[in-house]
């Protein structure tokens, strides 16, 4: 009986899948809504009664489930790349003119353009057919696990049909509708709730809520952008894509193969005028090079792929009365103006603000308070003041004088030099920067320390508790048991995070500290150049700029943070913390050390690998790869379509040039 029953379950479930395919993703139905709920609804009742029978992938699990906890991060298979922009079709132009530089005219250039949707960009893991995971794009290397909200989106399928190959990566975007964004809202004011102000945020917002039942309410779609698959058989994005609709993906029909630039400047005029007419917003379109063995050629640089790029429609912008300007301090000491508007609807969200970024920003608008000023939400997002409508200026608009003191300490302003940023250099008792520079500090990109948020932070500096990086490690639970709304348990996180961070690696604390011009990847290659903070301590100016990457103002910006007595007593106290404050190499990405010591510069287009592949052979051997040819260079890894310049510069200092096949070579020895 009980087998009998269970497979009625699986039929079922599959019978369910199949309907779900037919009406979300080739809007051909075959039965009525009443009768898809009659078998939606059995099946309900089925594993109520069976729990043992339980699955994961059940199409009863677009309903919702329980309360979710914080969202894990976990690392993506592959990086998700952001899109470089582009806002012209000169500069879309010059785009395909650096890629015939690579790739030579020979090859025959095709494109695919799609919609850029205006959502939120995820990542579906399929394996043996069955969706097991759904990740942000987060930061590009990590996302948080959103897979039990994704669950719930009808057009996510849960199991992958008999077409379909069975493990499968799926990058998609998940968005809001038109329609279903309208219909929210008028159910929110129904309910005397205020209106979400756009689809794209409303979206964004979904995908974190705690209770997956909300989200199945919500109404949302995915449509998919890439497909990632070890075998695949589609030589082009175009194919691909195109193929993925029989796999049950929903791709939009508004997709085009275009054999020259000619075809790709009309979609995007077409686009630019009709896009008001889709049901859901696009903010541009995204250009790739249709041959997947191309976009291999061109691969990639540290932000972006090469073989693709984003046109962004020009922003939408209107007038609004400047009321004022504030200022705000960053956790550096850097002091943004900011300008207070009489609030204005732009792309569909409320604008009260917008960043002036300097002084001679300032000055170079002519700004005064009362004017008329054109704002824009420079790509759609961040807002700007592009302009003023001097025929509406009155006598009694008065002109904008920078401030002179600190407005959170009162201290006085230095200007840098030669540069056009104020800056408050009192780090120690300006509250913005001790702030600022303690969240900057927990961030994902620095120490990652879990339980630790911006208003606990804020919290624990207005009792008193931290006063800077290093008190974070010297906190006990008596210390925070104390605070408003700290539970136990949350206490407990907190300290686990700390004690867990004390094992990131060198570069992260190194980014952590703060130091300014340091981002993530300049700490990086300070980190492994230098090895430990002490040499970095006491590196002079000239050893500091020979590294790659490191330019005169970095080199300063170190120098003077490391002359501060205040910013030694802080790392003395993070080192007697446990903190890392040397370099390991981490023996699961160096896989012999025969090229350790060596200096490698490489140039070209390579048959066998793309260049991103070179440069991992090489690190992950032990060499150090540099970006510019000079008389310290070990190697020239060369390839095809080497400029001029450079191979000059090869035979000028008589730099042994290597091919691929000479660099594996090198390795098997």
């Amino acid at each position: 009986m009980k087998k009998e029953i269970q497979k009625h379950i699986h039929e079922l479930r599959d019978e369910i899948h199949h309907h779900n395919f037919l009406y979300y993703t080739k809007d051909k139905p075959i039965i009525s809504d009443y009768e898809f709920d009659q078998k939606l609804n059995k099946l309900i009742s089925l594993e109520e009664s069976y729990p043992e029978y339980d699955d994961i992938n059940s199409p009863t699990k677009r309903i919702g489930g329980g309360l979710l906890n914080n969202f894990e991060t976990k690392k993506h298979n592959y990086p998700m790349y952001s899109l470089d922009n582009t806002y012209t079709k000169d500069e879309v132009n010059d785009w395909v003119k650096k890629i015939k530089k690579i790739i030579g005219d020979d090859d025959e250039l095709s494109f695919t353009c799609e919609l850029k949707y205006d959502g939120v960009s995820v990542s579906l893991l399929y394996e043996e057919g069955l969706l097991i995971q759904a990740l942000t794009r987060g930061d590009g290397v990590s996302g948080d696990d959103i897979t039990e909200n994704v669950r719930t989106i009808p057009t996510v399928p849960l199991v992958l049909n008999k077409f379909s190959p069975k493990n499968i990566e799926i990058r998609g975007e998940i968005l809001m509708t038109k329609k279903s964004f309208e219909e929210l809202n008028l159910k929110r004011v129904k309910d005397g709730l205020p209106k979400y102000m756009n689809p794209r945020n409303t979206a964004s917002g979904t995908l974190k809520l705690k209770d997956s039942k909300l989200v199945a309410k919500r109404k949302l779609v995915c449509y998919l952008f890439s497909v990632i698959n070890k075998n695949e058989n589609h030589l082009t994005q175009f194919d691909s894509l195109s193929n993925s609709r029989s796999y049950g993906f929903k791709v939009p029909n508004e997709l085009i193969l275009a054999k020259d630039i000619n075809s790709v400047f009309s979609f995007i005029d077409k686009w630019n005028y009709d896009r008001k007419k889709l049901d859901y917003e696009i903010d541009g379109i995204v250009i790739k090079v249709n041959n997947f063995q191309l976009q291999k050629k061109l691969g990639f640089t540290s932000k972006y792929p090469r073989w693709a790029i984003a046109y962004k429609f020009k922003p939408e912008n209107i007038y609004t009365r400047l009321n004022s300007v504030t200022y705000q301090v960053g956790r550096t000491g850097a002091i943004t103006p900011v300008a207070e508007l009489s609030p204005v609807l732009i792309s569909g969200t409320t604008i009260k603000r917008a960043s002036l970024h300097n002084s001679d920003q300032i000055d170079k608008l002519e700004l005064r308070i009362g004017d008329y000023v054109k704002v824009e939400k420079g790509g759609e997002i961040i807002p700007k003041i592009i302009g003023v409508d001097f025929k509406r200026r009155g006598d009694e608009n008065s002109k904008i004088h920078f401030i002179k003191n600190c407005p959170d300490c009162n201290s006085k302003l230095i200007r840098e030099e030669h540069g056009a940023n104020h800056y408050c250099l009192n780090s120690t008792r300006c509250k913005k920067q001790i702030i600022g520079s303690i969240q900057h500090f927990i961030s994902r990109k620095a120490m990652n320390i879990e339980g630790l948020g911006e208003e606990t932070i804020l919290n624990m500096y207005e009792a008193g508790l931290i006063n800077n990086i290093a008190d974070l490690y010297e906190l006990k639970t008596d210390d925070l048991i104390r605070l408003d709304r700290m539970a136990s348990k949350s206490v407990s996180n907190i300290l686990d995070g700390l004690i867990k961070s004390k094992s990131k690696p060198f570069h992260k604390v190194l980014f952590g500290l703060g130091i300014r011009h340091v981002g993530s990847t300049v700490a990086k290659n300070l980190s492994s150049s230098f090895k430990n903070i002490d040499t970095l301590r006491n590196s002079s100016f000239k050893e500091l700029i020979s590294v790659d990457e490191i330019g005169d103002k970095i080199a300063e910006s170190l120098i003077a943070y490391f002359k501060e007595e205040n910013n030694i007593n802080q790392i003395q106290r993070l080192k007697l913390a446990g903190l890392s404050f040397n370099f390991h190499e981490n023996q699961d990405d160096i896989h012999s050390d025969k090229l350790s010591g060596l200096k490698f510069v490489i140039s070209g287009v390579f048959d066998n690998f793309s260049r991103d592949e070179i440069k991992s052979i090489i690190t992950q051997n032990g060499g150090k790869l540099i970006s510019s040819i000079s008389s310290k260079t070990d190697y020239f890894v060369a390839g095809k379509n080497i400029g001029p310049s450079k191979q000059k510069k090869v035979l000028r200092f008589k730099i042994p040039i290597l091919s691929e096949s000479d660099l594996t070579k090198m390795l098997k020895e």
